[in-house]
């Protein structure tokens, strides 16, 4: 099999404070001599290959590998060097649509763009649940200035603009009035944006991977403390595992409903989702990919389980069983965001592990650090902490005391 992965993610030497991308292990889930194995990589990128050069079947570096022309330009000369390609692997979530358009121009096997839209595209996805009666927010694409306010007309406020193709809450703004709505469409590129109606509840999240059938075989319910729109805002953002409860088997079975509504197959995947003051559970958005920020690490910490190896071997043919869970453990994560006011000199960050038992890592910047603008949950940023507890309320008990005693200080520059 000819495999060409897409990697702009680096990792970092062994001894490092940084975990960031430690679990996608290219050199040890694809046996190099067996299959022919290719790289598109950008600056960045490069750093996270670590087979050995003699092994891989040809490496070209591009400048940005979520740009179609470049990334469809590497793949040819992969292909005119190598062969035919079987396998197009990007992992990102800001290049599975690209991956998808590749694979369709070249007539690469795999996902083109309409099956990657159902979990890419945040209004194509809520379509397809909604035509088999699962809960979502009511939306609108916004095809027109007009045609947005006149669905905000007919709703409520507040309502949240957002892109159907983001991640991580880029882009996505809560709106408190039609003054408001109306300005912020003239901003933006309607053909990349939905409206949609606000939830009042508590948000959770579901990690887990859906089999060759659309069965879920693993899957793990986590509630989150704060929100990805607040943590854009620069409030703190964690989640803490769910024990054993009613609510968490009604999650469980709505989340197995709503991958088999959307047929996701051999893949991880991210769900967020409301339960309402009433019990109630709406959908609100799911990736076809591994969880985001400290996700991953904790899951493969508390019960064994590498997402990304299952995915990866999978699309290699050579899928792994998922263990089964044992135990009813707990545990949680937390990101404690870069001051607003960037770039800035780190003055103080103070150790949080010494204090809490249930803390298994935690990345300070060190005084003198510099903190930039950008990056995701992943960054470098005023702390980032994972916890393990065989209790849910004492993990909470424990996020909740972190970011209240945290002590950050950084002069702005």
């Amino acid at each position: 099999m000819h495999i060409v992965i897409v990697n702009r993610w680096p990792r970092f030497k062994e001894g490092s404070a940084r975990w960031d991308n430690e679990l996608v292990r290219y050199e040890d889930f694809f046996d190099h001599s067996r299959h022919r194995i290719s790289y598109v990589v950008d600056a960045l990128g490069a750093q996270g290959v670590l087979a050995p050069q003699a092994s891989i079947a040809r490496l070209v570096k591009v400048g940005d590998v979520n740009n179609y022309d470049e990334l469809a330009g590497a793949v040819r000369d992969i292909v005119q060097h190598v062969g035919p390609v079987d396998q197009l692997i990007a992992l990102s979530e800001f290049t599975l649509e690209i991956a998808a358009r590749v694979r369709q121009a070249l007539g690469i096997p795999g996902h083109g763009p309409a099956e990657v839209a159902v979990y890419r595209d945040k209004a194509r996805m809520k379509e397809v649940l909604a035509e088999k009666d699962i809960r979502v927010p009511a939306f609108a694409r916004c095809e027109s200035v007009e045609q947005a306010l006149r669905f905000a007309d007919g709703a409520s406020y507040p309502l949240i603009l957002k892109p159907v193709d983001g991640a991580a809450s880029i882009g996505v703004v809560r709106i408190d009035s039609r003054e408001e709505l109306q300005s912020q469409l003239r901003s933006v590129d309607l053909a990349r944006y939905e409206v949609e109606e606000f939830i009042e509840g508590e948000a959770y999240h579901v990690d887990g991977f859906a089999d060759s059938a659309s069965a879920v075989a693993f899957q793990v319910v986590s509630q989150y403390v704060g929100s990805c729109l607040d943590f854009v805002s620069g409030s703190p953002l964690g989640s803490v595992i769910v024990q054993q409860s009613a609510l968490r088997a009604r999650i469980e079975a709505f989340s197995s409903r709503c991958i088999a509504a959307l047929r996701l197959t051999t893949t991880p995947f991210h769900l967020e989702l409301f339960v309402q003051a009433d019990g109630s559970l709406v959908f609100l958005e799911v990736g076809a990919r591994v969880g985001g920020s400290e996700v991953p690490h904790l899951l493969n910490k508390v019960f064994g389980v590498n997402l990304f190896k299952h995915w990866l071997q999978g699309m290699a043919g050579d899928a792994l069983p998922m263990p089964a869970k044992t135990g009813d453990p707990s545990g949680g994560w937390l990101v404690i965001p870069k001051p607003r006011e960037l770039p800035c000199r780190v003055d103080v960050a103070s150790p949080m592990k010494p204090r809490f038992r249930s803390i298994w890592r935690e990345l300070l910047p060190a005084p003198g650090d510099i903190l930039e603008p950008g990056g995701s949950y992943d960054a470098l940023h005023s702390g980032r902490f994972i916890f393990t507890d065989r209790s849910q309320a004492r993990t909470r008990a424990d996020i909740l005391s972190v970011i209240e005693s945290f002590e950050f200080k950084a002069t702005p520059l």
